[in-house]
């Protein structure tokens, strides 16, 4: 999506009216943004409505991309611009293989599915599509290109676990709340306030061509979150739309 506004070889973000690159690239997004941070899913999690069904689903997915999405991290971390950053990202993916990890293991342990399951589950559209995404940014681009996957798949979340976690049931089994908590709490607020500082930093100096191309790459994020959700209800396809340059 291109406003009219711009032009070819034009700075498309310095012609926006945001200060922040981030709220530039989620203003893009328009309704877009709502349906993902919004969803059914998000809410039948917090209030317990949840059919285990859709959650196993869910988890089965999201485990495959936690695996695949830690290589996108460590490219983050790899091409950070000081060691200061590369030490963020890097605490941020110990968290992903300890903390997160372990919550799938047990979840999938109160679910009863069995490790053969959840090691190689046949991937839906969407899982094929976002790990395709997150591959091309973490190989193809720079810093720039694997932050605006990065950004918004972790903005995303903490958008509505913090707001999911206002008001959650109090009965809520463990593979619900643990989820929630894992992304209401400050240090997940604290890592993805730092993690939109960086693109907030990169974005404005890159070409107009690299910032178009950043923009492709988070709305196709936002996108592709919304499609997850839809999916683990079995009723969506992938998000439409390829990443072109």
């Amino acid at each position: 999506m291109t406003p009219e506004s711009e032009t070819v070889g034009s700075d498309p973000f310095a012609a926006a009216d945001e200060d922040r690159f981030t709220e530039w690239l989620r203003a893009r997004t328009g309704d877009r943004w709502a349906a993902a941070t919004e969803h059914r899913f998000t809410e039948e999690l917090a209030d317990g409505s949840l059919d285990e069904a859709v959650l196993e689903r869910y988890l089965l997915q999201d485990y495959v991309f936690l695996r695949e999405a830690t290589g996108l991290v460590a490219s983050a971390a790899a091409d950070a611009p000081d060691v200061e950053s590369r030490g963020e990202i890097a605490e941020f993916l110990a968290m992903l293989c300890s903390d997160e990890n372990d919550y799938f293991r047990r979840a999938f342990g109160a679910l009863g599915v069995p490790e053969s399951e959840f090691e190689s589950p046949d991937l839906t559209p969407t899982t094929e599509a976002f790990l395709d995404l997150v591959h091309r940014a973490a190989s193809e681009g720079g810093y720039a290109e694997s932050l605006a996957v990065f950004v918004p798949a972790e903005w995303v979340y903490l958008e509505w676990g913090r707001r999911t976690a206002e008001r959650v049931a109090a009965d809520l089994p463990f593979t619900h709340r643990e989820w929630i908590d894992l992304h209401a709490d400050e240090s997940f607020v604290e890592f993805v306030t730092w993690l939109r500082g960086e693109l907030d930093a990169v974005g404005p100096e890159l070409s107009p061509r690299r910032q178009r191309q950043v923009a492709r790459l988070f709305e196709r994020t936002v996108d592709l979150e919304a499609a997850f959700f839809d999916a683990a209800y079995g009723d969506a396809p992938a998000a439409s739309g390829a990443v072109e340059e």
